[in-house]
């Protein structure tokens, strides 16, 4: 059994047992949690890639209410306050990418809470909509009608396609992709359209896919705050040093284009190790961002220590209340 899987255990155990109160009452943690969704709604019946979806819209609603209940819910605008009261529990909730459902379903929840939230934007998504390419290789795997796949100048060996469970490929798949130097990415889409017989996904089932500018803008209204993802959502540490500090910049200026109003923050897509290197950050300091989100590093007891690298930790929807409650009350053991 993984240290991590003992980990989770060992919260869930504490928390559901009745020491939640306890814990709570004592402070189990002081500082900033950083809580990273994607997507709100039910996967079940869509082609796409189902890891995005985060909560379902019910799910969504218990856990704002909790977190409400158990800390103090914030946006990157008092990121400096929490940083000078390090005893306080601090929250602050961020999505990536720009899903309509953050629009139609995570919104409304939201705001009948009246908590802020921070939307980090692939901005190309909202301009020219399109699938997005993990998106694009779940379609083929879901859509095929084959049994598996063979390429041996992409796969180590032929790679079974689960028909019970097809996300087990396709997780395989995205890690294949991640791995390769970014001017590879089409050709290996090209190749695996081939090979499972569906051809490229049609940009036209990109119609509802991602938010308007329009929709930004009322969220922003109403409190909500946007900070930049790329342009593209490439893997930052498999492309020139040059075109991340593009990636990075022209998604400022499309929000700031939009919003009319800076953007001081940033999340690199993908996350974990290879999200960033010593390159990235510099991009990130040349251009003035105060803040920036890693995904996938866990709870850090000094999350101030790199204001570029900000821990995240991700909610996913196979996360009952019990863990989510023992992840937000115990996250230590997640570091």
């Amino acid at each position: 059994m993984s240290l991590l899987t003992k980990r989770n255990l060992l919260a869930q155990s504490l928390v559901g047992s009745g020491f939640e109160w306890f814990l709570q009452r004592l402070g189990a943690w002081r500082g900033l949690l950083v809580l990273n969704y994607h997507r709100i709604g039910n996967p079940a019946c869509t082609p796409w890639d189902h890891d995005l979806w985060s909560a379902s819209t019910e799910e969504f609603d218990w856990q704002i209410g909790y977190l409400k209940q158990h800390s103090d819910l914030i946006g990157p605008s008092d990121l400096e306050h929490a940083k000078a009261n390090p005893r306080g529990r601090h929250v602050l909730i961020s999505f990536d990418d720009g899903y309509r459902d953050n629009y139609a379903a995570a919104f409304p929840v939201l705001k009948s809470h009246g908590v802020p939230a921070t939307f980090f934007l692939a901005t190309r998504f909202l301009d020219e909509p399109h699938i997005s390419w993990w998106d694009e290789i779940a379609w083929m795997v879901r859509t095929t009608s084959r049994d598996f796949l063979d390429g041996p100048n992409w796969l180590p060996d032929p790679l079974l396609i689960d028909p019970v469970d097809p996300q087990l490929t396709i997780r395989q798949l995205l890690k294949i992709f991640k791995s390769l130097p970014g001017d590879r990415n089409a050709e290996f889409l090209q190749w695996l359209g081939e090979e499972t017989g569906t051809g490229r996904c049609p940009t036209r089932l990109a119609i509802d896919q991602w938010m308007t500018w329009d929709m930004v803008r009322e969220m922003r209204a109403q409190g909500m705050q946007f900070g930049a993802h790329t342009v593209n959502h490439p893997v930052l540490t498999r492309i020139p040093v040059e075109q991340q500090l593009w990636e990075i910049t022209e998604s400022r200026k499309r929000i700031e284009q939009e919003l009319g109003e800076p953007i001081h923050i940033f999340s690199y897509p993908i996350g974990g190790a290879a999200s960033c290197n010593s390159e990235t950050l510099e991009c990130l300091r040349r251009e003035g961002f105060q803040w920036a989100f890693r995904y996938g590093i866990g709870f850090r007891s000094d999350p101030f220590a790199n204001p570029l690298q900000i821990p995240r930790l991700a909610v996913e929807h196979t996360t009952a209340r019990t863990m989510f409650r023992a992840l937000t009350t115990l996250p230590r053991l997640f570091e």
